[in-house]
Formats: C-alpha cells, sequence, structure tokens
C-alpha cells in the first residue's frame, strides 16, 4: 500500500528524564496540530529506552502537562490501542528481534573503542552534529581471532555497516527544510547496541515508528541528521519510513537550545504560579508563526488554519525581553 493512502498517524514522543519546558511543549503542539488538521490518529510514546535517566513519575507529570495546555491522544502509554506497548522499556524484544534480522544480514559488527578512543583517533573527520567526530571504522574488519582475544577485556557495542562508497548520498524530501542530502558514510558506522546491552535510540524509534504505523514524524531540528541512518535502517529492515518534517528549535537569548538554565520555561513552574494554558499556547503559537501576537488561546482554536507552510525556516530566539515578559506571566 502506498504511504498517502494510509489513514494519518502521527506521535510525540517525550524522554522522560525532565520536565516539559516550553521548547518540548512546541514540538508537541506543532505535532499535534499537523495531525489533528489532517484528521488522523494521535499517539504519545515514552521514549525511556535509557532507563538510567528515565523515571515514571516524570512520565506521569508529562502526560498531565500535556493535557494542561489542551494535548490530548488516541492512543499511549496511559490509554493503551492497538500497536502498544507505547513505552519503550517494554518493547524490549522488539529491538532485539530486528537487531537479529539486521546480524543475519551481515549487517553489524562488535566494536571495542571507546569514546575516549574515537575522540583520540589522529585526524578525526567531523561526523554528525549530534555525534561528535565520525567513526573510523577501526573494528569493522577485526578477524574472528581479535574480536574473541578483545571480547577477554571488553564488552563490545554493536555497529551497523552504513555503505562505505564515498560517493553515496541519501536524500529525502522533508515537509519544512526542504530536499535534503547527507553523505550516506557521515558520521561513521554507527551504534544500534550499546556495551551495557541498551539499545540505541536510532534502532528503537525506527522500529517503534514501523510497529505503530506512523505516516507523519515531525520533530525537532536538532534530529535532522538522524534521519539518515534511521532510513538506512528502514531500508534494511525492509520497512515504510514516515514523511519527516524537522522544525527549528526554540533558542534562549545566548544562542543555545532552550533549556531550565534559561530561567521560568518549565510547563510545571508556570501551571504552579497561575499561569493559564491559554496564555503558554498562544506564546507557543505566536513563536511559531501562527500567530501574528502572543495573545491567550486553546489548542483546538488553531487546528483549522494550520499548515506547516506557516512554520518558520529558522531558529526561533527566544530574546531577554522575551524571558521577562514570559516571568511576568507567573506573578
Amino acid at each position: 500500500m502506498e504511504l498517502q493512502a494510509q489513514p494519518i498517524r502521527g506521535r510525540f514522543a517525550p524522554t522522560p528524564s525532565g520536565w516539559i519546558h516550553l521548547g518540548n511543549a512546541r514540538t508537541a503542539l506543532l505535532s499535534w496540530l499537523h495531525v489533528r488538521s489532517l484528521g488522523g490518529t494521535y499517539i504519545l510514546r515514552m521514549e525511556d529506552i535509557d532507563m538510567t535517566r528515565a523515571r515514571s513519575q516524570l512520565a506521569q507529570g508529562i502526560m498531565e502537562d500535556l493535557r494542561w495546555i489542551g494535548l490530548n491522544w488516541d492512543e499511549g502509554p496511559d490509554v493503551g490501542g492497538p500497536y502498544g506497548p507505547y513505552t519503550q522499556s517494554q518493547r524490549l524484544e522488539r529491538y532485539q528481534s530486528a537487531l537479529e534480522k539486521l546480524q543475519r544480514q551481515d549487517l553489524l559488527y562488535p566494536c571495542f573503542c571507546s569514546r575516549a578512543d574515537i575522540l583520540a583517533a589522529a585526524h578525526a573527520p567531523h561526523g554528525l552534529s549530534g555525534e561528535g567526530p565520525a567513526y573510523s571504522g577501526a573494528c569493522r574488519n577485526l578477524s574472528s581471532q581479535d574480536v574473541v582475544a578483545k571480547a577477554q577485556h571488553k564488552l563490545p557495542s554493536l555497529r551497523f555497516k552504513v555503505p562505505q562508497n564515498s560517493d553515496a548520498v541519501i536524500s529525502f524530501h522533508d515537509q519544512v527544510a526542504g530536499h535534503v542530502t547527507f553523505g550516506a558514510a557521515d558520521g561513521g558506522d554507527f551504534i544500534v547496541k550499546r556495551a551495557d546491552g541498551m539499545f540505541s535510540y536510532q534502532l528503537a524509534v525506527v522500529v517503534d515508528d514501523a510497529d505503530m504505523h506512523m505516516t507523519d514524524v515531525l520533530r525537532g531540528y536538532d534530529l535532522l541528521d538522524s534521519t539518515p541512518r534511521q532510513l538506512l535502517l528502514y531500508q534494511a529492515l525492509g520497512l515504510q519510513p514516515p514523511r519527516f518534517a524537522h522544525v527549528p528549535l526554540v533558542l534562549g537569548p545566548d544562542g543555545r537550545r532552550l533549556a531550565k538554565r534559561h530561567g521560568g520555561v518549565a510547563l510545571r513552574a508556570m501551571r504552579r504560579q497561575g499561569v493559564t494554558p491559554e496564555a503558554v499556547i498562544g506564546w507557543l503559537a505566536y513563536f511559531s508563526g501562527l500567530l501574528d501576537s502572543p495573545e491567550p488561546v486553546k489548542a483546538v482554536d488553531l487546528i483549522d488554519d494550520f499548515h506547516l507552510d506557516k512554520l518558520p525556516k529558522e531558529p526561533v530566539i527566544l530574546t531577554k525581553q522575551c524571558l521577562t515578559r514570559l516571568s511576568a506571566l507567573q506573578r
């Protein structure tokens, strides 16, 4: 079946390792508006695969905060649905099954390099923006004897073999960023399972989005350069990728990604201090080019006029003046 003929399905997939702030909430709102404007099904998924950082109480709090600003979902951890579980820590068997499929195709190899080894590698080329230097492939051609010897001293991670042809490219159309092209080998071979046994985000998100029949994935621009790796996994696993839309981030006055260091941006804090959800939605819509000024509005009232073409193409800078006005809402 062609992707275009499938019922629209989209999602928001937060990591429950901290409270939702305005930047996260904006991504949630935009993904929700996109799916609702197309008459689709909206899914909430908890990406708690890093169980050393994820907390169940934070997952509960995230759902409370999302509902407070007027967002709802048709499938999710608390409401169930036909393609659950909707919490990654309950889906480990699915990731293992995908891993074994890749192994049968000889697409994986054990890697004994530490992050320090990779950083110290001479002339390591710059890799993907969020990943540091490109992996050199030092362990790609180890003999079976070398693997056995090294395994005596260190547990390996598993890396996916990316195409080594320097001319190979991965291109796709992004519904916000436009036509995007990456070198297939940018970043080098990537980890799909860490030495400590944790499956990688790249593998888990591909398996989850395919299992849950996602047709549309709207997420932050910081994940744009993860997309080529995910497309390689979709292809290797024989799965249909969704349409992608990567929205520019909200940045603080210092030009860095919005975070708690900028103060007064957590939904939970705003909620406790009496800010109305309509005021929050008004600011999020204003940041996103959906309103000319940050007037209070309900999320549901933005659905009819929403279109991806309205979204800005550049990062949104939250100036000190904006932060001051946001702080004033809490007094």
